[in-house]
């Protein structure tokens, strides 16, 4: 379902189209260019040293490289998730991100399981083909080589298979997977608890340490790959840049198509109304490694980074300019300081649901059943989500871009229909 910006919704502000006492549309555009690319950088920095950490964790399996490389992973997210505002409202990037970041995933695709996954689902016949320990695999029929694991095979044989959007076999969530393994803690304490003996060639446990190693690593070039590619399509001469300048009132509606979309249908609905509603540690983003507060912490930031033209870069710099802020305070600044307070009201309640993660229990207790306190800690979150979306029409409304699509959720507009 789709929240379309109605009639009424454009009455609420009237205003023409020029804005010249604000920064030129080029401008605006070109800083949320420039915050793509410098986001999409830092998350191919980080990347690289999250590819790193697995090298050293192949070369010399043990606790502390399995650690060193889980770190890696929570901290390339950070930037990452911070660019996830540039879906929506960019075909490119949303055309691109499901090879990045495509969750959740049915882990039986890649690797062993406990017993209580079960051995098929009537959805996805490749539910538990266990890639890493069968060499030969049938998908559509056809006997698929799987001797090699390389990323050819991922990204062009494994990845979406037999059109199931739950064979994931690329990305985050891929190599999330193989450092954890599946958290069997329900809504009680506790990640992933994958052993380093895992990918000890040597000593190996489970079976299959070495093409275990050859899946995570082929996951981690493939990952470098897409975001370097990205990171070319945000650059001076980048196709999603130049999209971005050819149509300057397309390029800003672009920018709240982002927002609105992120705030409503897939942050406060499917990442965790849906959750939330179902009480199910299975509907949170990072399921494994128990990251989920972070992931959604950074995406409210992502948010209020577009809006504000800022973005605090991994090395501590700076990147900032012309903004939509600037535009809409031009036009209406009582609407500029509504937007402000909204955006900072979210991230409030995403950081107090964060700190509470990160000192009293994880995302997945929060959302179980009966636990009345993380439970509202959770759904202040959601409110926050929610209540600054209309704000998002208004500034749709005052600058003047027609009617915009955001996108919706069942868990937030029908949300009867979950439990049907």
């Amino acid at each position: 379902m789709k929240l379309t910006l109605t009639a009424a919704a454009i009455a609420l502000v009237s205003v023409g189209a020029a804005h010249a006492e604000g920064p030129a549309p080029a401008a605006v555009l070109n800083t949320y260019a420039d915050i793509a690319h410098a986001g999409y950088e830092d998350a191919l920095l980080t990347g690289q040293a999250l590819d790193a950490s697995i090298d050293a964790l192949l070369a010399s399996p043990s606790q502390a490289t399995l650690l060193a490389a889980r770190a890696a992973w929570v901290a390339a997210r950070v930037p990452y998730q911070q660019t996830e505002v540039y879906r929506f409202g960019n075909a490119i990037v949303d055309d691109w991100e499901g090879k990045v970041n495509a969750w959740p995933l049915d882990e039986g695709l890649i690797d062993y399981v406990a017993a209580d996954y079960g051995t098929e689902s009537d959805a996805n016949a490749l539910y538990t083909v266990n890639v890493i320990a069968n060499p030969v695999i049938n998908v559509n029929g056809a006997e698929v080589d799987a001797t090699e694991i390389t990323p050819t095979l991922l990204s062009d044989t494994l990845h979406e298979a037999e059109e199931v959007e739950a064979n994931v076999a690329t990305g985050y969530h891929a190599i999330e997977f193989l450092l954890w393994g599946q958290d069997l803690n329900g809504t009680d304490a506790g990640a992933g608890m994958r052993e380093a003996s895992d990918f000890d060639t040597e000593d190996c446990t489970n079976g299959n340490c070495d093409r275990r190693g050859a899946f995570l690593k082929a996951a981690s070039e493939l990952l470098l790959s897409d975001l370097e590619d990205m990171v070319v399509a945000w650059g001076p001469e980048g196709e999603a840049r130049q999209v971005l300048l050819d149509d300057e009132q397309a390029g800003l509606a672009s920018i709240l198509i982002g927002m609105g979309s992120l705030s409503y249908g897939e942050l406060a609905g499917e990442r965790m109304k849906l959750g939330l509603l179902l009480h199910d540690p299975e509907e949170e983003h990072d399921c494994f490694s128990d990251n989920t507060h972070n992931s959604h912490y950074f995406d409210a930031i992502g948010i209020r980074n577009v809006y504000t033209g800022s973005y605090r870069r991994i090395d501590g710099s700076i990147v900032s300019g012309p903004s939509l802020s600037d535009v809409v305070a031009a036009d209406n600044a009582d609407l500029d300081d509504e937007m402000l307070a909204a955006l900072d009201e979210t991230v409030a309640a995403m950081a107090a649901m964060k700190a509470r993660a990160e000192s009293i229990e994880a995302y997945d207790q929060m959302i179980g059943e009966g636990n009345e306190e993380g439970n509202a800690v959770v759904q202040a979150a959601i409110d926050g989500l929610i209540n600054q979306t209309p704000s998002i029409e208004r500034v749709v409304a005052t600058l003047d871009l027609g009617a915009i699509e955001i996108e919706g959720s069942d868990s937030l507009d029908a949300p009867n229909a979950v439990f049907q």
